[in-house]
């Protein structure tokens, strides 16, 4: 059972954020430090997961509908959405003589559609409030080319920035920032289930700072982004990926 203690108070006091793709990884870190920061969470998952902290919706953000009952859930039981973190992701190496249709359409709609989606769905919300930030989860992948995912997570992770960028500029004006950050190889279950634990110690020692980054540091990235501090920063994409680029 995830667990969030709450600040009594915090940077994000009485902040609303909902956090797709927060049963694990990157995504449960995201919504351990919001909680830490005071934030009231919703949590959307295809996974369940089991808390007593926090409002959970099971759904799927490839899916408009579970996307819009995520979001008037978390209207009507918390009262309002300030933030949107879409961690929610896939990655599958998959190359393009072995890559079915079917795969290149899940792959690119769980990364690239449902941060539209979730988008969508909350910015009316925020607009009516003149307050709101969205975090985009794209990946090194947005700026180059995947370390170890397939063309269609490429692909995908650059659609996410432009996709941050557009909305940047659409939404600046109600007071809503859209950002993205871009993790290199960081250390969760998805990437351990997808390449050998030989290949990571070769890529750990590739990287400038000799290790994968944790869930954790870029959770901290996140909770700068959504708070008051960041007001000023929005379409940015963010690297946080030990120096990789610079290797």
């Amino acid at each position: 059972m995830l667990r969030f203690d709450n600040a009594m108070i915090g940077a994000l006091d009485q902040k609303v954020a909902l956090v797709t793709g927060a049963a694990q990884g990157m995504g449960a870190a995201c919504a351990k430090r919001l909680a830490a920061e005071g934030a009231h969470l919703a949590l959307m998952d295809v996974q369940e997961i089991r808390t007593e902290d926090a409002l959970f919706v099971q759904g799927d953000v490839t899916k408009g509908d579970d996307v819009r009952r995520a979001v008037a859930l978390t209207k009507a039981e918390l009262g309002r959405l300030d933030i949107l973190v879409h961690a929610a992701g896939v990655l599958r190496p998959t190359s393009l003589f072995e890559m079915d249709e079917e795969e290149w359409d899940w792959v690119m709609a769980v990364n690239l559609k449902g941060a539209f989606l979730t988008s969508r769905e909350v910015a009316p919300l925020m607009r009516d409030q003149s307050f709101g930030r969205i975090v985009h989860f794209s990946s090194t992948a947005g700026k180059t080319v995947s370390t170890i995912g397939g063309c269609h997570y490429t692909a995908a992770k650059h659609g996410v920035l432009g996709l941050t960028r557009a909305l940047a500029k659409e939404l600046a004006a109600h007071g809503i920032t859209v950002n993205a950050v871009c993790p290199g190889l960081i250390d969760t279950e998805m990437v351990r289930d997808t390449i050998p634990e030989a290949s990571i110690r070769a890529f750990e020692s590739s990287f400038p700072i000799p290790r994968l980054g944790t869930p954790e540091e870029v959770a901290e990235l996140v909770c700068f982004l959504v708070g008051e501090r960041a007001g000023y920063i929005t379409g940015a994409a963010i690297d946080i990926n030990g120096g990789d680029f610079l290797a």
